[in-house]
């Protein structure tokens, strides 16, 4: 800090710095730093750096800055003032509410006995509250944080078959499993569960589980603290139990053992052997034996690491109960509010309409004639479906989509594009806004989408013109504009690609909603997997399984012993499914595989983890059906023919499993089991990286190395290659397991070649030598908006699928960074280079051959 002050550059002090000494338990002063000969031989011989060590010790000691307990309010009956110094926050002080914070720490105000409560903000409490608001509109029960119940059998028992998605608290993986393995069946084992979900008690979790279901004993050191723990079978778990115990086994008063749980929880050493004296004394003049009383609190030294506070776990429990009871008895209305809630998170909205999907409530694909800005319910048919909300749409504002909301609800649905385009103003909404309400499918009631996109400036060149017209008072006494009335005709263009389309919605609502690019091979998947996502759950821990899916995401990782190993998505039609490839399985595979790909994987159900894994043994890409050679009975079945008995989930309808046909549960098969692998991630060893690094802001360096691990692997797919339908002449009426390949080998087979969605359409130009791109960018000064900058441009360069090679390079303060990605690839042409006009607003990058020495 001096040496800042008095501009000596950051290297020549940083060498001085590194010199003080590191204390443990203290920090390092200038005394202990003139006791290293280096840094004394400094300030004997450079008198700048002398200066600047004079300066710091007399510095030394002085508060530094002031930091803000976040959520702590503290209240008083009289003027703060009267009681407390304040201090006016300097960081961000006009963006905040809070204009005053108190001078002294949290502890002094403690022992001052001021009174500070935590205020905690939970998006949860909104979700609720619109559920509640959709309920009460809907069947007319009103509901509220008073009245909605926590002792429904059907909360206990969705939370306990694992459908956990959107409930508080507890829909993380890990909780999850062990909620399936309690099968709670009350709000006391929910709040147990949520005290004892943390780094220290959760060792306790299976103890308590089976403790519950009566396969374990129950012991208690003395009889009397059987009504104390026995909520908790033995288990001590809440802060409160350890007070009460005090009181009744010690003759504690309540105040006293308010201080041993202080002097516990706190580990103060020399307060925690007061109270063992005074809690053995107490204990054996009510009668109880002093080893016992001794080995009761040596219990309780330990029960420091993992106390938690009984009132803050009920809360949590109760909210947890509560969001269990509105989803479980009002799937449509709860998935609806938790959708709207996380409108602006793409990944949270596909997995709840996933498992919306799953509980059998349709979520339909935006629509300007009928969704809202927020997710909304619509019933069809007297059944109720999710109607995509029109803000979750990515650059798609609400101040451009509110005048259509408006106009339809003054004057009724838009009948076709002319109305459309005469109703609303389009420049309010903008070109970029409408052409994302095409691509998604908003406006599919109109026309086509390519017919649309292609007649974008004219469609709205006619709006604009109609409104300014209108703002002229040029109107006739018809209420039309004067003059020749323009329409809008739209041209005979083939639609896009079906592929293409997919595409769109998933880049601009985060997940397939019309319909899916495994639909059309549902009925062949049907007679090769052995689950898909949605029936994962259902399998046994280590049960060999086959599963087939679009791979979406592709993640390389280093084990802590420097080998290579890898996490694959594959998404089914149900759902995703998480994969990992060991350092041996990867090695083998990780050249074969890629984004886009159509994959059937055959693995190891890993039920420690909630979702299911899949520990990969194989991957294919080729997809083999087989049938009996004298059996000639079977009906063909391809992608457009498929079997009746064996029907494909419709678009907008929710893939439930009886819409899908269920696939051939293997047997599971006895065998000695494999030492157990550690795949999971280490707390010192960062996590599996995303297609681009979130922090890529800190991580700017010329070689960005750090962009080459997170990178994928170039896609392989052969020159020209398009997705080929599946060639089934005849299906095996019952393919039970594995071995019915192999017994089955000689005789006929179909193959379907390799399976490939691409993220853009191929270009079949691929004549000209490799090149790279290098993009030339500019910091903004805002670093989100940077960040989204690269991400887009980042995502709209991979999707083109060639050889050639690309980089940014990036200018901040005057300094150059050079970005370089050697695992991905483009294909640099025409189109890409008019999608990023689009983006960059301009020429900034340059295309050059590339040369190999």
């Amino acid at each position: 800090d001096v040496a800042r002050v008095m501009e000596i550059p950051l290297p020549e002090v940083d060498r001085l710095a590194k010199l003080v000494p590191f204390a443990a338990n203290k920090g390092a002063g200038m005394e202990d730093a003139m006791a290293v000969p280096e840094f004394k031989e400094i300030y004997n011989n450079n008198p700048k750096m002398r200066e600047v060590i004079d300066i710091a010790t007399r510095m030394e000691g002085t508060v530094r800055n002031a930091g803000t307990h976040a959520a702590g309010v503290v209240i008083s009956d009289k003027p703060i003032t009267e009681y407390l110094p304040l201090h006016r926050p300097t960081s961000n002080s006009e963006e905040t509410p809070i204009k005053s914070v108190t001078q002294f720490e949290m502890g002094v105000l403690e022992s001052l006995g001021m009174l500070k409560v935590d205020f905690l903000g939970l998006i949860t409490l909104t979700v609720m509250a619109r559920a509640c608001d959709f309920i009460e509109k809907r069947h007319g029960i009103k509901y509220d944080l008073t009245n909605i119940p926590i002792d429904d059998p059907k909360s206990f028992e969705l939370m306990g078959a694992g459908q956990t998605a959107g409930v508080f608290q507890v829909e993380g993986g890990g909780m999850t499993r062990y909620l399936v393995q309690m099968k709670p069946k009350n709000l006391d084992n929910i709040i147990a569960m949520v005290a004892l979900y943390r780094p220290g008690p959760m060792a306790f979790i299976p103890d308590y589980i089976s403790r519950m279901h009566g396969t374990q004993a129950v012991k208690y050191r003395h009889p009397a603290m059987e009504p104390i723990f026995s909520d908790t079978f033995g288990i001590p778990v809440y802060q409160e139990q350890l007070m009460r115990a005090a009181v009744e086994l010690a003759g504690y008063t309540p105040s006293e053992s308010d201080e041993l749980r202080k002097a516990i929880s706190k580990k103060k050493k020399e307060d925690i052997d007061k109270h063992r004296n005074k809690f053995v004394k107490g204990a054996i003049s009510k009668g109880m034996d002093e080893s016992t009383a001794n080995a009761i609190y040596s219990d309780w030294e330990e029960f420091a690491r993992y106390g938690f506070n009984k009132s803050h776990a009920a809360d949590y429990g109760v909210i947890a109960v509560q969001t269990a009871f509105l989803k479980s008895k009002y799937p449509a209305e709860y998935m609806t509010a938790l959708m709207s809630a996380s409108a602006s998170q793409t990944e949270k909205v596909a997995y709840y309409v996933a498992d919306a999907r799953l509980m059998g409530v349709p979520v339909l694909q935006p629509d300007i004639n009928a969704s809202e800005w927020d997710f909304s319910i619509e019933d069809i048919d007297g059944k109720p479906n999710i109607r995509f909300g029109m803000g979750a749409i990515k650059n798609v504002g609400q101040q451009a989509v509110q005048p259509i909301i408006d106009e339809r609800i003054n004057n009724g649905k838009f009948t076709d594009l002319n109305d459309f385009a005469r109703r609303v103003d389009l420049r309010t909404v903008g070109k970029r806004a409408l052409e994302c309400l095409i691509k998604v499918g908003a406006m599919d009631s109109f026309g086509n989408r390519a017919s649309m996109l292609a007649s974008l400036d004219r469609i709205v060149a006619i709006s604009s013109a109609h409104f300014r017209a209108a703002d002229a008072g040029q109107m006739s006494m018809f209420g039309s504009t004067s003059g020749v009335v323009e329409s809008i005709h739209l041209p005979e263009v083939k639609d896009v690609d079906k592929r293409e389309m997919l595409n769109w919605e998933r880049e601009l609502i985060g997940l397939y909603i019309s319909d899916h690019p495994l639909n059309e091979y549902q009925a062949t998947l049907a007679q090769i997997v052995s689950y898909f996502s949605g029936q994962l759950s259902e399998s046994s821990h280590e049960e060999k399984v086959r599963v087939a899916g679009l791979i979406t995401n592709i993640r390389p990782y280093t084990t802590k012993s420097g080998k290579p190993m890898g996490f694959v998505t594959i998404e089914d039609i149900q759902g995703v499914i998480e994969t990992v490839l060991f350092p041996k399985t990867w090695t083998q595979y990780q050249n074969q595989i890629s984004n886009g790909q159509i994959v059937i994987i055959e693995g190891k159900v890993d039920q420690s983890n909630t979702p299911p894994k899949i520990l990969v043994d194989s991957i294919k890409t080729e997809i083999k059906i087989l049938e009996s050679a004298d059996d000639s009975t079977h009906k063909p079945v391809s992608a457009q023919t498929p079997n009746a008995s064996t029907p494909t989930v419709k678009p907008d309808s929710a893939p439930k499993q009886n819409q899908t046909p269920k696939p051939v549960i293997q047997k599971p098969q006895m065998q000695v089991a494999e030492p157990p692998v550690d795949y999971s991630i280490d707390e010192d060893m960062p996590p599996p990286p995303d297609n681009f690094p979130d922090d890529w802001e800190n991580q700017w360096q010329p070689t960005f190395d750090d962009a080459k691990v997170a990178s994928q692997k170039e896609p392989k797919f052969k020159k020209d290659e398009e997705v080929t339908p599946p060639v089934v002449t005849r299906v095996v009426s019952a393919l039970e397991n594995v071995e019915v390949l192999e017994q089955l080998e000689d005789k006929f087979e179909a193959v379907i070649p390799s399976l490939y969605v691409p993220l853009a359409k191929e270009n079949k130009d691929k004549e000209h030598p490799p090149q790279q791109i290098t993009i030339t960018l500019r910091s903004t000064g805002d670093r989100e908006r940077d960040k989204r900058r690269i991400k887009t441009l980042y995502g709209t360069l991979i999707s083109y699928h060639g050889r050639d090679k690309f980089s940014f390079q990036i200018f901040e303060n005057s300094k150059g960074h050079l970005i370089d990605f050697p695992n991905d690839s483009t294909r640099i042409c025409p189109e890409l280079f008019e999608r990023l006009k689009k983006l960059l607003n301009e020429e900034t990058w340059q295309v050059e051959e590339i040369t190999y020495q």
